[in-house]
């Protein structure tokens, strides 16, 4: 079926498929000047980058670029760079004492999501993203920008009051992922200057470094020509832009004399690292696998084609990888590779997986295995066109929503340029390129890359284990054993399995539509399906590559017996591992190559859902996943059921050793007055699991389409999408008789109760390094009547709590680097007519030897609000962060899809969802109007205990002292203390990829 023949004609008129090829000359540069915006540099040095971009509306992104990181500090200054970052919102020139993160909040840009940084060991990045429908608000924030690159005032005032926040976040990374990360980057940086210069910094720099060497280190690097200014957003002309940042940036000049930024060398090797890392707080025994190699130039197209291949060959590996990993007694849980640059002049290939305890020998084993394979036959032809037909649809959807791409995107774009010189050729010709070039590349061309990972160059290998159990000489015989294998000739090839070739082997009879209403107030329409289901449909321009749907129905685990509940609630898992969709999932992925579509289920309290994100033009697969979840009848199969139980039980081990399982636990435990709901799966549970019991519940789930309601938003054209939705959706059989049919108001509530009085508890821990943590609780119970102003009111008060917080623990006093402010409603069914019942809690990390003061702290300051009321600024800002976001999420799939969904799922609604969407935003607009001092304060003694300090939960994560501690402190000799410290890693390496970007910088 050619689906873009039913493209709307919109789309019709941009579709990559009718993208012309190029003639293209392998030696023909890409070119040093970007693409697409106005760029140049000011007679200071400086250079600028602008943009007009309409998405989203009012909107712009702005960063200052630094190339001044951590690897250009002396050892006093180890930590400095990022110091620097934080002083940059505290104090300059004009601002004092935060009033920029202040003023920043004021005009809706929310401290964290609106206004942050970053400090790598190469470079530091500003960021803010502003709203812009008032003139005079982008000069604004492109003058702080100004104020950053020259005019940050480093006082011994402005130091001592963000040292405790700085301190807070180097807290936060000696946890046992931090440690993990820092110890990778020391074994990989070894021997360069880069290996002692994490960005994060020493503590006794934090704690001591005097002001003057704080100012030296910003005056010596952060020169101009050292900078660039990128601004991107939704104006008129980039020329009045260039003048704005012209004006303020011209007058500005930097401290002291130009110096370049230097070069550090970073030697190769020969020989191969090994390590084994024992880490007592680890989330699993895992292996990493890291080849480093100098960074490829991007100048050329035949770069741009060798980058192609490269990206081909990474996905052809996760391909086997992830089929490995669903093999009988697979290898690993997980396994990735990806391509990562560590620092300018070096990249490196990763590769990380995730096994059972004892399990990394055989790990490490199939992972250079896989690796000799691809060296000794190759990838089939068959496997790169998979791999092939995955990269275009995704350079095809990136085509499609070429007008539609988001400021900071294209903002992140222009950094990578100044920073790395990474070419921007704009996505027309890249998209060009990439078709041209795609089919050119064969098997044999993606199969090479795997020469580079050999472990004669370059290599490093490290095993993750909670408790040692291999030792390097295992490492090194595995290796050996390898080489030979390979060397002999003895590794055979790669078995493809049978794919089969439609995933709906037999098309249902299509349903029709028994009766349709329209919602011209949202621009919705609704359908009730002959087979009972209701389907809800909002057309949107927003992307053009992109339909969301989720389909809801009533009844979930909370209607569960107590003995059934723990199996019942593993289905979703098991299923997935069998098959939910009629295919195990090593076969599914190769069956949607080549489709942008992804489906998943959710087992809730009360409620099951499955939701998809899909192409219009994947429209069809994404429904025929639908009909199979509830055509598939899901048996268990052994093989798949004592995978799913190893992972899990590996897993729950995990928890017991991670501090902050351990914590979260006992807080549900306090809350909830250890119900079975909130209660943590154990082992002895885990062994109870009936796999059988399991399957069936979760088949009984989606069997019955009459009772779901499905919302579907994007750009869906009903001429393509009605046959579909009618064949798929309203084929779906309806049972002889209801299936799991519930009316809301008779759902069974959580069986928990919030304690009644005040509940204070330390919880101890054994830690490697010490850690806290803090969660006051509040309970909450809204009372039907006003019940949807009292829902938004909740909203707004989370947030103003959250701000105060910050305001008051950091700004103030300077003790934590951030709080996060929660809130949960789901204590009670969704009736129409009872109360809500949930809390909301404060979250924050601190030191450990003053949270109970910060906790007493935080309670003095809610009972001020509760008592004084905020003031009217507090109240202005609050409602400006909560339009803008407002505002930024009416332009997005993902903002319509839940506003539907509550819509259908609020209390007002009577089987009229414009009559109850209507009622909702009527109550946040009676809400936004009467908000005042005076009424957010009676709502905080309405909504919360009054006075708080009555009835609250406090919670704290400390370590557990150890008398043993001391000794072997004095006990461990200096060498010895130095191989401790190197063999510290913690986590999934499953996710050591992904973490692995995020050691290099701090963020604010």
């Amino acid at each position: 079926m050619d689906l873009i023949a039913g493209e709307s004609s919109k789309i019709a008129k941009k579709r990559f498929r009718s993208l012309k090829l190029v003639s293209v000359d392998l030696e023909q540069e890409l070119g040093e000047e970007p693409f697409g915006v106005d760029y140049g540099r000011l007679d200071n040095g400086l250079v600028y980058y602008v943009r007009c971009n309409s998405k989203p509306r009012m909107r712009a992104a702005l960063a200052l670029a630094v190339k001044v990181g951590s690897v250009l500090e002396e050892e006093d200054e180890r930590g400095v760079a990022h110091i620097v970052e934080h002083l940059a919102f505290s104090a300059t020139k004009r601002y004092t004492n935060h009033d920029i993160v202040k003023f920043l909040e004021s005009i809706g840009a929310e401290f964290g999501p609106c206004q942050n940084a970053m400090t790598t060991a190469d470079e530091t990045i500003y960021e803010l993203f502003v709203p812009i429908d008032k003139p005079e608000l982008l000069s604004q924030a492109i003058s702080i920008l100004a104020e950053f690159s020259s005019e940050v005032r480093v006082s011994r005032e402005d130091l001592e009051k963000e040292r405790g926040a700085v301190l807070e976040e180097f807290r936060g990374t000696r946890n046992a992922s931090g440690r993990l990360q820092d110890a990778h980057w020391q074994l990989m940086m070894a021997g360069t200057k880069y290996a002692e210069r994490l960005p994060i910094g020493l503590e006794k720099v934090i704690r001591s470094v005097p002001a003057e060497t704080v100012k030296h280190f910003y005056q010596k690097w952060y020169h101009l020509c050292n900078m660039a200014v990128i601004v991107v957003g939704d104006f008129s002309d980039t020329k009045t832009v260039v003048d704005l940042i012209k004006m303020h940036f011209e007058g500005k000049t930097s401290r002291s004399k130009f110096l370049e930024i230097p070069v550090f060398p970073i030697p190769s090797h020969e020989e191969t690292r090994f390590s084994c890392f024992v880490e007592s707080e680890a989330a699993g025994s895992a292996v990493m696998i890291s080849y480093k190699m100098p960074v490829n130039d991007l100048k050329t197209v035949k770069d741009y084609r060798d980058m192609l291949a490269e990206s081909m060959f990474l996905h052809a590996l996760n391909q086997r990888f992830f089929k490995l990993s669903r093999k009988k007694d697979p290898p690993f849980f997980s396994c990735s590779a990806a391509a990562d640059v560590l620092v300018s002049p070096l990249k490196a290939y990763i590769m990380s997986s995730s096994c059972k305890e004892k399990g990394a020998l055989v790990s490490l084993e199939s992972m250079l295995l896989e690796i000799a394979r691809v060296r000794l036959h190759g990838f089939s032809e068959r496997e790169i066109s998979i791999v092939r037909a995955l990269i275009m649809s995704e350079i095809e959807s990136a085509y499609l929503e070429r007008d539609q791409v988001q400021s900071t995107s294209l903002r992140d774009e222009y950094i990578q340029h100044f920073l790395h010189k990474e070419p921007v050729i704009g996505i027309e010709f890249e998209a060009q390129l990439q078709k041209t070039l795609l089919p050119q590349i064969l098997a044999s061309d993606v199969s090479k890359y795997a020469e580079k990972l050999r472990t004669s160059c370059g290599c490093v290998i490290k095993i993750i284990e909670p408790r040692s159990s291999a030792t390097i000489d295992d490492l090194r015989n595995v290796v050996a054993k390898i080489t030979r294998l390979e060397e002999e000739k003895k590794i055979a090839p790669w078995d493809d399995e049978h794919i089969p070739e439609e995933i709906v082997s037999v098309k249902p009879d299509p349903g029709h539509i028994v009766h349709q209403l329209e919602y011209p107030e949202v621009e919705a329409t609704e359908l009730t399906l002959s087979n009972g289901m209701q389907v809800c449909y909002k057309c949107t321009d927003y992307f053009d590559d992109q339909i969301l749907f989720t389909g809801f129905s009533y009844g979930g685990l909370s209607e569960l017996p107590e003995s059934d509940y723990i199996s019942c609630s593993m289905g979703s898992t098991i299923a997935g591992e069998i098959g939910m969709f009629g295919y195990r999932p090593s076969v599914l992925m190769d069956m949607l190559a080549g489709k942008r579509v992804e489906v998943g289920t959710k087992l809730g309290a009360y409620m099951r859902t499955f939701s998809c994100d899909c192409s219009p033009t994947d429209l069809e697969t994404a429904l025929q996943l639908v009909y199979q979840l509830f055509t598939t009848n899901v048996k268990p199969q052994e093989e798949e059921v004592r995978l799913v139980m190893q992972m899990a039980e590996e897993a729950v081990c995990a928890q017991e050793r991670d501090p902050y399982t351990v914590f979260a636990n006992r807080v549900k435990e306090i809350n909830y007055g250890n119900s079975y709901f909130f209660r943590p799966i154990r082992i002895s549970d885990l062994r109870k699991i009936d796999p059988l019991k399991a399957c069936e519940y979760f088949n009984s789930c989606f069997t019955d389409p009459s009772t779901f309601t499905v919302v579907i938003v994007g750009n869906v054209d009903p001429t393509m999408a009605l046959p579909l939705i009618l064949q798929y959706l309203g084929g779906i059989p309806k049972p002889p008789q209801p299936v799991l049919n519930f009316n809301r108001d008779d759902l069974k509530g959580l069986p928990f109760t919030f304690p009644t009085k005040m509940t204070r508890e330390v919880v101890r821990s054994p830690m490697v390094e010490a850690q806290c943590s803090v969660q006051l609780c509040f309970p909450v119970q809204l009372t039907n009547g006003t019940m949807v102003e009292e829902i938004h009111s909740v909203g707004f008060l989370s947030k103003l709590i959250e701000t105060k917080i910050i305001q008051f623990l950091r700004f103030k006093h300077g003790q934590i680097y951030s709080a996060d402010v929660s809130v949960f409603l789901g204590g009670n069914k969704p009736s129409r007519t009872a109360d809500v019942r949930g809390d909301i809690s404060v979250n924050f990390s601190c030191d450990p030897e003053i949270s109970s003061k910060l906790v007493d702290l935080a309670l003095d300051e809610i009972v001020r609000l509760q008592e004084e009321g905020p003031t009217q600024e507090d109240i202005s800002t609050i409602l400006e962060i909560e339009q803008r976001a407002h505002e930024t999420g009416l332009q997005e799939n993902y903002y319509w899809l839940e506003r539907i969904l509550r819509g259908y799922q609020s209390r007002v609604y009577a089987g009229d969802l414009g009559a109850s969407l209507k009622i909702q935003e009527e109550g946040r607009l009676r809400l936004r109007e009467s908000l005042s001092p005076q009424t957010a304060q009676g709502a905080l003694q309405r909504i919360l205990p009054y006075p708080c300090k009555n009835q609250y939960t406090a919670v704290i994560l400390m370590p557990r002292n150890s008398r043993f501690g001391y000794l072997n402190s004095l006990l461990i000799s200096p060498e010895s203390r130095f191989v401790r410290d190197a063999k510290v890693l913690g986590g999934f390496a499953a996710l050591a990829v992904v973490g692995f970007g995020l050691w290099r910088y701090s963020r604010r």
